[in-house]
């Protein structure tokens, strides 16, 4: 009898043994659950490295605040031949336009990355576009780089894919531009500053139509405005661009654009700064498309900025920069109601 009782009590104390592991997996499997459905998301910017086709490839992303469970646009800008992320976001002390792109994404909620080409043969980074007759960048594939960000930053974000946007610069923009050709599948719209599309390109016909904008100064001596080889001096090695409104021409007709554009001037802010800005809008394009030209007039080879005004030394070797507009928020003026098609 005394050793039946025993056992009974052994039974019963593996039991409860049982019936409390069974109770702590389930509060493990619960409140994992609980914390998969509600990340704590960092904000703020994060400098990252991924390995692309067996090259370590870098980029800046910037995540603003309160964007927990929302479904939030991503946007791409792309430097120039030469600069680094650094210069970009401003981290290297120099005036920057493209660092108000964080102060636009904690007010409307984005995503922006930066990210960095692959050193030319100059030493720096630089974007393979699609200039044909362009020796000096690097030969990566850059296009297949960006979708491999969107692909990464999609999966550890709540990316809207309907409206991922990408502006560039000078090399940069001309990239932003070969997206456009490439990757319309992906891309909502595109803005190219002090860029154009290229004279002899590497490149097919557009994919898709596509909503393109184009901000160029007309007394750029780096990017020619009406077109010619790059640089300064023009360099046959940097290859060769079209005029800016041959470049947006090519949209226009592409896109089946009205080709009496709607006319807007700024305001002359700054007397001292060259020029007026004028803005030519050809809307109701295929699919809604519209292309959108920022006519900078006496300004060089530079994003217009009110806020981030370059030196003196900058532009005696870019010639002058435009203080009437702050880039950044025109071109989120474009992309912000614009989704993919």
């Amino acid at each position: 009898m005394k050793v039946r009782i025993i056992s009974l009590i052994k039974r019963i104390i593996r039991v409860k043994i049982l019936i409390n592991y069974m109770f702590i997996v389930f509060l493990l499997i619960f409140f994992s659950c609980t914390k998969t459905e509600n990340p704590v998301q960092q904000s703020g910017l994060f400098h990252k490295t991924v390995m692309v086709e067996d090259l370590n490839r870098k980029y800046a992303i910037y995540i603003p605040g309160g964007i927990e469970n929302k479904t939030v646009p991503l946007i791409f800008e792309l430097h120039g031949g030469g600069i680094y992320i650094e210069d970009m976001t401003g981290e290297s002390g120099y005036k920057t336009p493209y660092k108000l792109w964080m102060t636009l994404a904690e007010r409307e909620k984005f995503i922006v990355v930066y990210p960095e080409g692959m050193d030319g043969k100059y030493n720096k980074p630089t974007w393979n576009d699609c200039r044909a007759d362009c020796i000096v960048s690097s030969n990566a594939d850059d296009v297949y780089f960006i979708e491999t960000l969107i692909n990464i930053i999609s999966k550890n974000y709540q990316i809207d894919e309907n409206r991922i946007y990408v502006s560039g610069t000078s090399n940069g923009g001309f990239m932003a531009l070969r997206l456009a050709v490439e990757f319309g599948d992906r891309i909502a719209a595109v803005a190219a500053i002090a860029a154009a599309m290229p004279a002899v390109s590497d490149c097919n016909q557009p994919v898709k139509p596509i909503s393109i904008l184009f901000m160029n100064g007309t007394d750029d001596n780096h990017m020619p405005y009406y077109g010619g080889y790059v640089s300064n001096p023009p360099n046959p090695d940097y290859g060769s661009a079209m005029s800016t409104e041959n470049s947006v021409k090519f949209w226009v007709n592409f896109n089946n654009t009205d080709t009496v554009p709607d006319t807007f001037v700024y305001p002359d802010i700054d007397t001292t700064d060259g020029g007026i800005v004028e803005r030519f809008s050809y809307r109701n394009g295929v699919k809604e498309t519209e292309v959108i030209f920022y006519k900078v007039n006496g300004a060089g080879h530079s994003a217009p900025s009110i806020q981030e005004q370059y030196s003196e030394l900058f532009e005696q070797y870019f010639n002058k920069q435009n203080h009437d507009i702050e880039m950044t928020t025109e071109v989120w003026n474009f992309f912000k109601n614009k989704t993919l098609n």
